[in-house]
């Protein structure tokens, strides 16, 4: 897939089928993750995979959009290491670098992916889930599957000339 075609069909994956996310796919989609930049290079990303289908069952009661967790093959967690950031806003740019590329690499390695952001509300109970200590700062959680016929949706972007304030 050419990188550009790659940025343009990406779309948000809430249907999955039952066919299960190998090790590899996951491994490589953190891979990608972790090619973000990020100021001084200090990576502060972390993750969790979670394909377990009872704790999976648990951290989707944690979320308005649980059907989309139940229904994954696979969830990745994906957290800030507080103890690496040096740059609050820097950080948390790299991080949504780092997620944007993991779901960049699910549509290349022909999965569907979601970032699932609601959840930040209960980030605390889902440190507690996966045992972590409080450094770790929930980002998001990117739900993972082979995607059904219902998940290819058409999309559309505001004009380039809606959003350009000018050029100098």
């Amino acid at each position: 897939m050419e990188l550009l075609e790659g940025i343009y069909t990406r779309r948000s994956v809430r249907h999955y089928t039952d066919q299960p996310v190998t090790k590899h796919q996951l491994m490589e989609i953190i891979k990608a993750g972790t090619w973000a930049p990020s100021g001084l290079n200090n990576q502060p990303w972390r993750f969790v995979i979670v394909k377990n289908k009872t704790m999976l069952f648990d951290l989707a009661q944690l979320t308005t959009y649980r059907h989309i967790i139940e229904k994954a093959q696979a969830c990745i967690a994906v957290f800030a290491d507080t103890k690496a950031m040096y740059h609050d806003v820097k950080d948390h740019q790299a991080i949504g670098a780092c997620i944007q590329n993991m779901l960049l690499a699910a549509h290349a390695l022909g999965l569907g992916a979601v970032w699932l952001g609601e959840i930040l509300k209960n980030a605390g109970e889902v440190r507690a889930l996966l045992e972590l200590p409080e450094e770790m700062d929930l980002m998001a959680v990117l739900a993972v599957g082979h995607p059904t016929d219902k998940s290819t949706k058409s999309s559309s972007r505001k004009k380039i000339s809606e959003v350009l304030l000018r050029t100098i």
